[in-house]
């Protein structure tokens, strides 16, 4: 009997899904948009993803090594990092816009705050926006072979008249190298969902958030077109399925999970309406990985048997 007991420390409830695992399921679902934004841009895009990927695997050995830690860059968070931080890039930037936003990513954004699991925010996303406001002329020039002119949100933004529908859901447009084509983002979405890497608590609320917040005020209504526009434009959904759901960075308790989504929500329809720009999708994912030691505070459960204070109630 004794022998079919197995002793050990807290905790007894285990999984078998490790970091690697989670990270190589993300780089897989990723696969389909990175490929469509290749087809769509063109070698300078897969140039710029590889030397991203590449730059954010170095960084992470080369502090890794310096500092005398575990070298940690087969865990693929690394890879996923740069792949995220490449798709959200122009496809003409210079390839120095990838070396200089994958050391900030990983270097300063992750590894400074003690490597994975310790960063306040997601390092790709972090690193997008330090590019923003570093290198706003080049971030925002989507001009290449292929398309010239305003993004769709941008046109739509000016009153412009934008590409057609059909165009902006299977990725026909300019923008960045991942963000452009819905079907290929939802492609991937779907598989993490499937096999239960993510799951909707996030992206659902976050999306139907922004729904709502839209139809109440931007001044279309229930114009269903526009709409559609919005979401199938700009980076609405690579950031709601494939950075707003990183673990380190959103809520642990599933109520905050669904207040993280509803704030982003509301932030990307403030930026995107009422806002200079036509996106908001990064600065409100930021704003939010901010907030949430906040919201799981908030939203933290009370234990079994216990009941809150007056002051924890407060």
């Amino acid at each position: 009997m004794e022998s079919m007991l197995k002793v050990s420390s807290n905790p007894h409830v285990r999984s078998k899904a490790t970091t690697a695992r989670i990270m190589q399921c993300v780089a897989i679902a990723l696969l389909p948009a990175t490929i469509f934004g290749v087809i769509n841009f063109g070698l300078h895009a897969l140039f710029l993803v590889l030397i991203t990927v590449a730059t954010t695997v170095t960084t992470e050995y080369i502090y890794e090594k310096l500092m005398k830690k575990k070298i940690t860059i087969s865990d693929f968070s690394a890879v996923v990092t740069g792949l995220l931080l490449a798709l959200n890039l122009p496809p003409r930037a210079p390839w120095w816009i990838g070396v200089i936003g994958g050391v900030f990513a990983i270097l300063v954004v992750k590894m400074l705050f003690g490597g994975l699991g310790q960063n306040f925010m997601n390092p790709a996303l972090g690193a997008r926006c330090f590019l923003l406001i570093s290198f706003t002329s080049i971030m925002t020039n989507f001009d290449c072979d292929a398309y010239t002119g305003a993004t769709p949100l941008a046109a739509i933004k000016a009153g412009e008249s934008a590409p057609q529908l059909i165009d902006m859901i299977v990725g026909r447009t300019s923008g960045t190298i991942g963000e452009t084509s819905m079907i290929a983002l939802l492609l991937g979405a779907a598989f993490l969902l499937v096999i239960g890497v993510i799951d909707l608590r996030v992206p659902g609320s976050y999306i139907l958030s922004f729904v709502v917040f839209v139809i109440l005020f931007s001044g279309h209504g229930l114009d269903v077109n526009y709409i559609l526009s919005q979401l199938a434009g700009g980076g609405l959904m690579l950031g709601a399925f494939f950075m707003a759901t990183d673990y380190v960075t959103r809520p642990i308790t599933k109520n905050g999970q669904y207040l993280f989504g509803i704030f982003l929500g509301i932030m990307t329809g403030i930026f995107r309406i009422f806002g200079p720009s036509a996106e908001g999708v990064s600065y409100a994912i930021i704003l939010g990985n901010l907030l949430v030691p906040l919201i799981e505070k908030v939203t933290k459960p009370t234990a079994f048997g216990k009941q809150k204070t007056k002051k924890e109630a407060a």
